[in-house]
Protein backbone atom coordinates (compact mmCIF):
# COMPACT_ATOMS: atom_id res chain seq x y z
CA UNK A 1 0.00 0.00 0.00
CA UNK A 2 1.50 3.37 -1.04
CA UNK A 3 1.21 6.48 1.09
CA UNK A 4 -1.50 8.13 -1.01
CA UNK A 5 -3.82 5.14 -0.56
CA UNK A 6 -3.27 4.90 3.19
CA UNK A 7 -5.86 6.53 5.48
CA UNK A 8 -4.52 9.60 7.24
CA UNK A 9 -3.69 9.32 10.95
CA UNK A 10 -3.59 12.49 13.02
CA UNK A 11 -1.13 12.13 15.90
CA UNK A 12 -1.30 14.61 18.78
CA UNK A 13 0.94 15.18 21.80
CA UNK A 14 -0.09 17.52 24.65
CA UNK A 15 3.11 18.84 26.26
CA UNK A 16 3.97 20.65 29.46
CA UNK A 17 7.62 20.67 30.52
CA UNK A 18 8.67 17.42 28.87
CA UNK A 19 12.13 18.42 27.60
CA UNK A 20 13.70 15.27 29.07
CA UNK A 21 11.66 12.85 26.95
CA UNK A 22 9.97 14.86 24.20
CA UNK A 23 12.70 14.26 21.61
CA UNK A 24 12.41 10.52 22.16
CA UNK A 25 8.61 10.76 21.79
CA UNK A 26 8.84 12.70 18.49
CA UNK A 27 11.53 10.38 17.14
CA UNK A 28 9.21 7.41 17.75
CA UNK A 29 6.56 9.01 15.52
CA UNK A 30 9.13 9.77 12.82
CA UNK A 31 10.29 6.13 12.96
CA UNK A 32 6.86 4.68 12.14
CA UNK A 33 6.72 2.15 9.30
CA UNK A 34 3.34 3.72 8.45
CA UNK A 35 3.98 7.08 6.83
CA UNK A 36 0.66 8.79 6.12
CA UNK A 37 0.34 10.84 9.28
CA UNK A 38 0.33 14.42 10.44
CA UNK A 39 1.52 15.38 13.89
CA UNK A 40 0.50 18.26 16.13
CA UNK A 41 2.41 19.05 19.31
CA UNK A 42 0.39 21.20 21.71
CA UNK A 43 2.63 23.22 24.00
CA UNK A 44 0.87 24.26 27.19
CA UNK A 45 3.08 27.24 28.10
CA UNK A 46 6.06 25.08 29.03
CA UNK A 47 8.75 26.81 31.05
CA UNK A 48 11.55 24.48 29.95
CA UNK A 49 12.92 23.73 26.44
CA UNK A 50 9.91 21.71 25.25
CA UNK A 51 8.78 24.33 22.74
CA UNK A 52 12.32 24.77 21.40
CA UNK A 53 12.64 21.01 20.89
CA UNK A 54 9.25 20.79 19.14
CA UNK A 55 10.09 23.69 16.83
CA UNK A 56 13.39 22.09 15.89
CA UNK A 57 11.63 18.95 14.68
CA UNK A 58 8.83 20.91 12.96
CA UNK A 59 11.44 22.79 10.94
CA UNK A 60 12.77 19.48 9.62
CA UNK A 61 9.47 17.73 8.75
CA UNK A 62 6.44 19.54 7.27
CA UNK A 63 4.09 16.90 8.71
CA UNK A 64 4.83 18.28 12.21
CA UNK A 65 3.14 21.45 13.40
CA UNK A 66 3.09 23.28 16.72
CA UNK A 67 0.06 24.62 18.51
CA UNK A 68 1.28 26.99 21.22
CA UNK A 69 -1.37 27.81 23.83
CA UNK A 70 -1.64 31.52 24.58
CA UNK A 71 -2.30 30.79 28.25
CA UNK A 72 -1.74 27.86 30.58
CA UNK A 73 -4.69 25.47 30.59
CA UNK A 74 -5.86 22.93 33.12
CA UNK A 75 -4.64 19.45 32.31
CA UNK A 76 -7.79 17.98 30.81
CA UNK A 77 -8.62 21.20 28.97
CA UNK A 78 -5.19 20.98 27.34
CA UNK A 79 -5.78 17.38 26.30
CA UNK A 80 -9.07 18.43 24.75
CA UNK A 81 -7.28 21.18 22.83
CA UNK A 82 -4.87 18.53 21.54
CA UNK A 83 -7.51 16.19 20.12
CA UNK A 84 -9.29 19.16 18.50
CA UNK A 85 -6.16 19.68 16.37
CA UNK A 86 -6.73 16.55 14.29
CA UNK A 87 -6.97 17.09 10.55
CA UNK A 88 -10.45 17.22 8.95
CA UNK A 89 -9.13 14.64 6.49
CA UNK A 90 -7.89 12.15 9.08
CA UNK A 91 -9.58 8.78 9.52
CA UNK A 92 -7.81 7.93 12.78
CA UNK A 93 -6.56 9.83 15.82
CA UNK A 94 -3.55 8.74 17.87
CA UNK A 95 -2.61 10.39 21.16
CA UNK A 96 0.97 9.92 22.36
CA UNK A 97 1.88 11.58 25.64
CA UNK A 98 5.08 13.61 25.73
CA UNK A 99 7.08 11.17 27.84
CA UNK A 100 5.80 8.04 26.07
CA UNK A 101 6.77 6.54 22.74
CA UNK A 102 5.43 4.34 19.96
CA UNK A 103 7.19 1.26 18.68
CA UNK A 104 7.87 1.37 14.91
CA UNK A 105 4.96 -0.85 13.84
CA UNK A 106 2.35 0.86 16.04
CA UNK A 107 0.39 2.89 13.48
CA UNK A 108 0.69 0.23 10.80
CA UNK A 109 -0.63 -2.52 13.06
CA UNK A 110 -3.45 -0.48 14.53
CA UNK A 111 -4.63 0.95 11.21
CA UNK A 112 -4.63 -2.54 9.67
CA UNK A 113 -7.05 -3.78 12.34
CA UNK A 114 -9.15 -0.62 12.04
CA UNK A 115 -9.43 -1.12 8.28
CA UNK A 116 -10.22 -4.82 8.67
CA UNK A 117 -13.02 -4.11 11.15
CA UNK A 118 -15.02 -0.97 10.27
CA UNK A 119 -17.15 -1.37 13.41
CA UNK A 120 -14.09 -0.84 15.63
CA UNK A 121 -14.23 2.64 17.15
CA UNK A 122 -11.09 1.97 19.20
CA UNK A 123 -8.06 -0.18 18.42
CA UNK A 124 -5.88 -1.28 21.31
CA UNK A 125 -2.76 -3.41 21.80
CA UNK A 126 -0.40 -4.62 24.47
CA UNK A 127 1.37 -1.79 26.27
CA UNK A 128 4.78 -1.84 27.91
CA UNK A 129 4.67 0.21 31.11
CA UNK A 130 8.19 0.40 32.48
CA UNK A 131 9.31 -3.22 32.73
CA UNK A 132 5.79 -4.66 32.73
CA UNK A 133 3.42 -5.53 29.90
CA UNK A 134 -0.17 -4.45 30.46
CA UNK A 135 -3.43 -5.53 28.84
CA UNK A 136 -4.60 -9.07 29.45
CA UNK A 137 -7.10 -11.81 28.88
CA UNK A 138 -7.99 -11.80 25.18
CA UNK A 139 -7.55 -15.07 23.22
CA UNK A 140 -4.74 -14.72 20.68
CA UNK A 141 -7.00 -15.55 17.74
CA UNK A 142 -9.53 -12.81 18.61
CA UNK A 143 -9.03 -9.36 17.12
CA UNK A 144 -12.49 -7.83 17.62
CA UNK A 145 -14.58 -7.52 20.78
CA UNK A 146 -18.12 -6.21 21.05
CA UNK A 147 -17.79 -2.75 22.60
CA UNK A 148 -20.28 -3.22 25.41
CA UNK A 149 -18.89 -6.64 26.19
CA UNK A 150 -15.38 -5.13 26.46
CA UNK A 151 -16.76 -2.67 29.04
CA UNK A 152 -18.66 -5.46 30.78
CA UNK A 153 -15.52 -7.58 31.09
CA UNK A 154 -13.58 -4.55 32.35
CA UNK A 155 -16.13 -3.91 35.10
CA UNK A 156 -16.15 -7.60 36.01
CA UNK A 157 -12.32 -7.50 36.12
CA UNK A 158 -12.00 -10.31 33.59
CA UNK A 159 -10.43 -8.30 30.76
CA UNK A 160 -8.37 -5.13 30.68
CA UNK A 161 -8.16 -4.13 27.03
CA UNK A 162 -7.32 -0.42 27.09
CA UNK A 163 -4.65 1.30 29.14
CA UNK A 164 -3.19 4.80 28.92
CA UNK A 165 -4.12 7.21 26.15
CA UNK A 166 -0.97 6.28 24.28
CA UNK A 167 -2.05 2.63 24.04
CA UNK A 168 -5.14 3.17 21.85
CA UNK A 169 -6.10 4.47 18.41
CA UNK A 170 -9.45 6.24 17.99
CA UNK A 171 -11.57 6.47 14.87
CA UNK A 172 -11.43 10.18 14.09
CA UNK A 173 -15.11 10.72 13.32
CA UNK A 174 -15.95 9.51 16.83
CA UNK A 175 -13.45 11.94 18.31
CA UNK A 176 -14.99 14.80 16.31
CA UNK A 177 -18.51 13.84 17.40
CA UNK A 178 -17.68 14.16 21.10
CA UNK A 179 -16.90 17.64 22.41
CA UNK A 180 -15.30 17.82 24.84
CA UNK A 181 -13.68 14.49 24.13
CA UNK A 182 -12.39 14.12 27.69
CA UNK A 183 -14.82 14.94 30.48
CA UNK A 184 -12.95 17.63 32.37
CA UNK A 185 -14.53 16.74 35.72
CA UNK A 186 -13.25 13.14 35.58
CA UNK A 187 -9.72 12.29 36.71
CA UNK A 188 -9.69 8.99 34.81
CA UNK A 189 -11.09 10.67 31.74
CA UNK A 190 -9.36 8.38 29.23
CA UNK A 191 -11.22 5.35 30.60
CA UNK A 192 -14.49 7.29 30.53
CA UNK A 193 -14.00 8.29 26.89
CA UNK A 194 -13.29 4.64 25.96
CA UNK A 195 -16.48 3.52 27.70
CA UNK A 196 -18.51 6.21 25.94
CA UNK A 197 -17.20 5.25 22.48
CA UNK A 198 -17.63 1.53 23.10
CA UNK A 199 -21.33 1.95 23.84
CA UNK A 200 -21.84 2.40 20.08
CA UNK A 201 -18.79 0.71 18.54
CA UNK A 202 -16.50 -2.29 18.91
CA UNK A 203 -12.92 -2.68 20.07
CA UNK A 204 -10.21 -3.96 17.72
CA UNK A 205 -7.06 -5.50 19.13
CA UNK A 206 -3.50 -6.05 17.92
CA UNK A 207 -1.66 -8.88 19.66
CA UNK A 208 1.65 -7.04 19.75
CA UNK A 209 3.41 -4.64 22.15
CA UNK A 210 3.04 -1.37 20.26
CA UNK A 211 3.49 1.41 22.83
CA UNK A 212 5.69 2.31 25.79
CA UNK A 213 4.47 4.34 28.76
CA UNK A 214 6.79 5.61 31.42
CA UNK A 215 5.78 5.15 35.08
CA UNK A 216 6.50 8.34 37.00
CA UNK A 217 6.09 8.17 40.79
CA UNK A 218 5.65 11.94 40.97
CA UNK A 219 2.98 12.09 38.25
CA UNK A 220 -0.59 13.22 38.77
CA UNK A 221 -1.82 9.75 37.85
CA UNK A 222 0.49 8.08 40.34
CA UNK A 223 -0.43 10.44 43.15
CA UNK A 224 -4.12 10.02 42.34
CA UNK A 225 -3.73 6.24 42.55
CA UNK A 226 -1.91 6.64 45.86
CA UNK A 227 -4.74 8.67 47.36
CA UNK A 228 -7.31 6.19 45.99
CA UNK A 229 -8.96 8.41 43.38
CA UNK A 230 -9.52 5.36 41.18
CA UNK A 231 -12.09 3.94 43.62
CA UNK A 232 -14.45 6.84 43.04
CA UNK A 233 -13.73 6.87 39.30
CA UNK A 234 -14.49 3.16 38.92
CA UNK A 235 -17.74 3.64 40.81
CA UNK A 236 -18.51 6.55 38.48
CA UNK A 237 -17.96 4.32 35.43
CA UNK A 238 -20.19 1.68 36.97
CA UNK A 239 -23.01 4.15 37.67
CA UNK A 240 -22.73 5.77 34.22
CA UNK A 241 -22.38 2.65 32.06
CA UNK A 242 -22.98 -0.44 34.19
CA UNK A 243 -26.69 -0.77 33.47
CA UNK A 244 -25.93 -0.56 29.73
CA UNK A 245 -23.60 -3.55 29.68
CA UNK A 246 -24.22 -5.61 32.84
CA UNK A 247 -27.13 -7.78 33.93
CA UNK A 248 -28.97 -6.72 37.07
CA UNK A 249 -27.20 -9.40 39.10
CA UNK A 250 -23.78 -8.45 37.67
CA UNK A 251 -24.41 -4.78 38.42
CA UNK A 252 -25.26 -5.52 42.05
CA UNK A 253 -22.23 -7.80 42.41
CA UNK A 254 -19.94 -5.12 40.94
CA UNK A 255 -21.37 -2.40 43.16
CA UNK A 256 -20.96 -4.54 46.28
CA UNK A 257 -17.40 -5.51 45.33
CA UNK A 258 -16.31 -1.97 44.42
CA UNK A 259 -17.83 -0.55 47.61
CA UNK A 260 -16.11 -3.22 49.72
CA UNK A 261 -12.77 -2.61 48.00
CA UNK A 262 -13.14 1.11 48.62
CA UNK A 263 -13.79 0.63 52.34
CA UNK A 264 -10.98 -1.91 52.68
CA UNK A 265 -8.63 0.68 51.20
CA UNK A 266 -9.91 3.29 53.64
CA UNK A 267 -9.59 0.79 56.49
CA UNK A 268 -5.91 0.34 55.65
CA UNK A 269 -5.34 4.07 55.43
CA UNK A 270 -7.12 4.73 58.73
CA UNK A 271 -4.15 3.03 60.39
CA UNK A 272 -1.48 5.26 58.77
CA UNK A 273 -2.97 8.36 57.12
CA UNK A 274 -3.97 11.37 59.22
CA UNK A 275 -4.19 13.95 56.44
CA UNK A 276 -7.55 15.81 56.90
CA UNK A 277 -7.78 16.67 53.19
CA UNK A 278 -7.46 12.97 52.32
CA UNK A 279 -10.45 12.09 54.47
CA UNK A 280 -12.48 15.10 53.33
CA UNK A 281 -11.92 14.03 49.75
CA UNK A 282 -13.15 10.47 50.33
CA UNK A 283 -16.12 11.52 52.46
CA UNK A 284 -17.19 13.83 49.66
CA UNK A 285 -16.62 11.20 46.96
CA UNK A 286 -18.65 8.54 48.75
CA UNK A 287 -21.44 11.01 49.42
CA UNK A 288 -21.54 12.16 45.80
CA UNK A 289 -21.69 8.58 44.50
CA UNK A 290 -24.75 7.94 46.66
CA UNK A 291 -23.07 5.20 48.68
CA UNK A 292 -22.45 7.52 51.60
CA UNK A 293 -19.67 7.66 54.13
CA UNK A 294 -20.19 5.28 57.08
CA UNK A 295 -17.97 5.50 60.15
CA UNK A 296 -19.27 2.12 61.28
CA UNK A 297 -18.32 0.49 57.99
CA UNK A 298 -14.92 2.21 58.08
CA UNK A 299 -14.28 0.95 61.60
CA UNK A 300 -15.21 -2.61 60.60
CA UNK A 301 -12.89 -2.39 57.60
CA UNK A 302 -10.04 -1.16 59.80
CA UNK A 303 -10.60 -4.00 62.28
CA UNK A 304 -10.58 -6.44 59.37
CA UNK A 305 -7.25 -5.04 58.23
CA UNK A 306 -5.81 -5.45 61.74
CA UNK A 307 -6.83 -9.12 61.85
CA UNK A 308 -5.51 -9.59 58.33
CA UNK A 309 -2.17 -8.11 59.33
CA UNK A 310 -1.91 -10.64 62.14
CA UNK A 311 -2.39 -13.46 59.65
CA UNK A 312 0.04 -12.00 57.12
CA UNK A 313 2.45 -9.68 58.97
CA UNK A 314 5.09 -9.74 56.21
CA UNK A 315 2.67 -8.41 53.59
CA UNK A 316 1.32 -5.79 55.99
CA UNK A 317 4.80 -4.57 56.88
CA UNK A 318 5.68 -4.24 53.21
CA UNK A 319 2.45 -2.27 52.55
CA UNK A 320 3.31 0.15 55.35
CA UNK A 321 6.86 0.55 54.07
CA UNK A 322 5.54 1.18 50.54
CA UNK A 323 3.15 3.83 51.86
CA UNK A 324 5.93 5.74 53.60
CA UNK A 325 8.28 5.37 50.61
CA UNK A 326 5.61 6.87 48.40
CA UNK A 327 4.95 9.57 50.95
CA UNK A 328 8.60 10.63 50.70
CA UNK A 329 8.48 10.76 46.90
CA UNK A 330 5.10 12.47 46.72
CA UNK A 331 5.65 15.23 49.19
CA UNK A 332 2.81 16.87 51.07
CA UNK A 333 2.73 19.86 48.75
CA UNK A 334 2.21 17.83 45.56
CA UNK A 335 -0.26 15.52 47.28
CA UNK A 336 -2.24 18.53 48.47
CA UNK A 337 -2.30 19.95 44.95
CA UNK A 338 -3.91 16.75 43.65
CA UNK A 339 -6.38 16.50 46.52
CA UNK A 340 -7.35 20.11 45.95
CA UNK A 341 -7.59 19.42 42.23
CA UNK A 342 -9.83 16.40 42.81
CA UNK A 343 -12.12 18.65 44.83
CA UNK A 344 -12.17 21.23 42.03
CA UNK A 345 -12.86 19.60 38.64
CA UNK A 346 -10.87 20.82 35.67
CA UNK A 347 -7.81 21.11 37.87
CA UNK A 348 -4.49 22.70 37.08
CA UNK A 349 -1.31 20.66 37.20
CA UNK A 350 0.95 23.69 37.04
CA UNK A 351 2.41 23.05 40.50
CA UNK A 352 3.15 19.35 40.02
CA UNK A 353 6.85 18.58 39.82
CA UNK A 354 8.04 18.03 36.24
CA UNK A 355 4.60 19.02 34.93
CA UNK A 356 3.68 15.42 34.20
CA UNK A 357 0.14 15.47 32.84
CA UNK A 358 -0.87 11.84 32.66
CA UNK A 359 -4.43 10.62 33.02
CA UNK A 360 -5.39 7.17 34.16
CA UNK A 361 -1.78 6.12 33.93
CA UNK A 362 -1.38 4.29 37.24
CA UNK A 363 -3.35 1.21 38.07
CA UNK A 364 -4.44 0.42 41.62
CA UNK A 365 -1.72 -1.28 43.70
Amino acid sequence: MNITSQPLVSVVTPVYNEEKYLGECIESVLAQSYQNWDYTIVNNCSTDKSLEIARRYAARDPRIRIHDNERFLDMLANHNVAVRQISPASKYCKVVLGDDRLFPGCLEGMVAVGEAYPSAGIVSAYEQCGQQVRIKGLPVEQRLVDGRDACRQFLLEKLFLFGSQTSVLYRADLVRSRDPFYVETEMYADFESCFALLMTSDLGFVHEILTFSRPRPESIGAISADIGAHFGSLLGLLFAYGEKCLSGEEYKECLDRRSSEYYRFLGRRLLVDRDPSFWSYHKRTLTETGIGFSRVRLAKAAVGQVFGSMLNPKSTLESIRRFFRLKKIRNQQTRSVVLKAEANPGFSSENIEDGDQQIGRSRPA
